[in-house]
């Protein structure tokens, strides 16, 4: 990124076109602003609309889960930062089919700020009722007695996954919401990051770290994380993640998990499956079954390099939104 263009706007206008004319079939840009997308294919009458979005660059996320069984539309804010109100108010009005809009966000101040004001033009303006739901699964950014003060991380690929799968069943915006909290109160996440991303409006890395260093509990935008220490092997660093995960949330032997090894960017998978394979022996020392797995890059931070684990606790309503297909650009689940 740090080869590329300066100007953050271009930058994201011009990946939005590549982004839609590679995938029509799937996503449309609404004519009335360029940073709202929604969904081409048709959904029905009465059904809750899902509308997702945040900064860019953590592609495949947000606007790579817009699909069926996860969002109706998404806006696009700059490089790391939240999408302005407007965006987010015009996808409002796209996707909602008469039950009401589920915005579903990462817990950081200015998407707290900016999509809050678009919830109230859309009731004040349109007549469009919203229910909102954040992301708080980050165990490193605030203590347990404090979650709703934690950031959202890659635990937000299971929120979008619970809620879009409620929308689908035919829950209404109150069931959609509760579902959507019900998925964060249950999903935890930490992470480690090894290197830096550029910002292409600075030309500056993220964070500063050595190459044997490592920084536990690094946010998704480089904010800093719990402690940083010699770089560990793959082994240690899961060790690390999936301890202080269950030190947070309490975990019976025979419950169930989902479980996503998630990417950031410039690691190889081959990396995040060595981490996936020591979480699974954790996991089976302590009598927790892995319901469903994901490994991959799912939330980003451009080209930063490193990985975070996530853990959704598992009741059977939750497995069912879990098991539910999807058909997006950048995931698809039968």
């Amino acid at each position: 990124m740090k080869k590329l263009i300066n100007d953050p706007r271009r930058v994201v206008e011009e990946m939005v076109e590549g982004y839609v004319h590679a995938h029509p079939e799937y996503i449309k840009q609404l004519p009335e602003n360029e940073r709202a997308l929604v969904t081409s294919r048709e959904t029905k009458e009465g059904k809750v609309g899902i509308l997702i979005g945040g900064g860019s660059g953590h592609e495949p996320g947000f606007l790579g889960y817009v699909g069926e069984g996860m969002a109706d539309g998404v806006a696009v804010g700059n490089i790391f930062a939240s999408p302005s109100p407007d965006p987010i108010l015009e996808v409002t009005k796209a996707i909602d089919k008469g039950a009401g809009v589920a915005y579903l966000y990462g817990n950081y101040a200015g998407d707290v700020m900016n999509f809050g004001m678009a919830a109230e033009m859309a009731d004040m303006e349109e007549d469009i009722e919203v229910g909102m739901a954040l992301a708080t699964d980050d165990v490193a950014s605030a203590p347990k007695e404090e979650q709703e003060k934690r950031r959202g991380i890659a635990g937000e690929f299971f929120i979008y996954k619970a809620a879009g799968a409620a929308a689908d069943f035919g829950y209404s915006l109150e069931e959609v919401i509760r579902v959507a909290d019900k998925a964060n109160t249950n999903t935890r996440s930490m992470g480690v990051g090894i290197s830096p991303c550029y910002l292409p409006q600075t030309g500056e890395p993220s964070f500063e770290i050595g190459d044997d260093e490592m920084e536990i509990g690094l946010g998704h935008h480089g904010e800093p994380g719990l402690e940083k220490g010699k770089l560990e092997s793959a082994d240690v660093v899961a060790d690390r993640l999936v301890g202080d995960i269950l030190n947070d949330v309490e975990f019976s032997p025979g419950e169930e998990a989902a479980v996503l090894v998630n990417g950031l960017g410039s690691t190889p998978k081959m990396d995040l499956y060595i981490v996936y394979r020591r979480v699974e022996q954790i996991l089976k020392e302590r009598g927790i079954k892995i319901y469903r797995s994901y490994v991959g890059d799912y939330i980003t931070s451009l080209e930063m390099g490193g990985c975070s684990v996530t853990l959704m606790k598992l009741d059977e309503e939750l497995k069912k939104t879990i098991d539910h297909p999807v058909d997006c650009p950048m995931f698809v689940q039968k």
